[in-house]
């Protein structure tokens, strides 16, 4: 019988966008009065705190501050705009391949919850995009306070769902060790290579497509668990 599938969200269900972010940060360095290639670096090295504690004006305000700017309420409210903006447009994003395989996995039984590293705009813009709708339960580590591969994370997601981890499939790229922080928790791991090939992270199955996942289950070949990380 179907079970549940626990989806990475970024270069999982849909691409990253780093250039596209990296843009849009200068340009929030721009409006509160600080060097824009500083930003950008600041905005980086702040990753774990971002994903795990800061509001988008909150991030705003503090990286700027680090880089010897004084911005006004003003500033901070119209650069945390901009990152709104592309948190909803990224969200909207998704390939119509993937809509059509989340579709179908859920015409099928499965159940599908979300497990991503996100910042707040992330979770702030989810509810409104049409992804959200195609699942269950939805994790942002900016809402957990724990990010992957902590095991936290993945248990606030079984929890939520009311099944054990043993019964559910992990997808995802691969980044910041999620896939053996997920096999860590008993769950079974698949690595997806649509986006981004991490090949070298996680030596365990492998799909090129969501698509060749639902080919997958549909067949009910189930990706045995126990893989470990290279």
């Amino acid at each position: 019988m179907p079970g549940t599938i626990l989806f990475d969200l970024f270069h999982t269900l849909l691409d990253g966008a780093d250039a596209r972010r990296d843009r849009v940060v200068a340009r929030m360095g721009e409006i509160v009065g600080v060097d824009p290639t500083a930003m950008v670096y600041a905005y980086h090295d702040s990753w774990r705190e971002r994903l795990v504690r800061w509001s988008a004006e909150e991030t705003v305000r503090r990286l700027a501050r680090r880089l010897g700017g004084r911005p006004s309420a003003d500033q901070v409210r119209r650069a945390a705009a901009l990152r709104l903006e592309l948190a909803s447009w990224l969200l909207n994003s998704a390939p119509s391949s993937t809509l059509v395989t989340l579709d179908g996995l859920r015409a099928q039984g499965w159940r599908l919850g979300l497990v991503s590293n996100a910042t707040a705009e992330v979770a702030e813009a989810w509810p409104s995009c049409g992804l959200s709708r195609r699942f269950d339960v939805a994790v942002f580590s900016c809402v957990a306070g724990v990010a992957k591969p902590e095991p936290g994370i993945y248990l606030a997601a079984v929890a939520q769902l009311g099944v054990a981890p043993q019964d559910c499939v992990f997808v995802g790229d691969g980044a910041d060790g999620e896939l053996a922080g997920a096999a860590a928790v008993g769950l079974s791991v698949v690595r997806t290579a649509e986006f981004t090939d991490r090949s070298r992270v996680w030596p365990g199955p492998v799909v090129g497509s969501l698509a060749e996942l639902s080919e997958s289950l549909a067949g009910r070949v189930v990706p045995q668990r126990g893989a470990s990380a290279a």
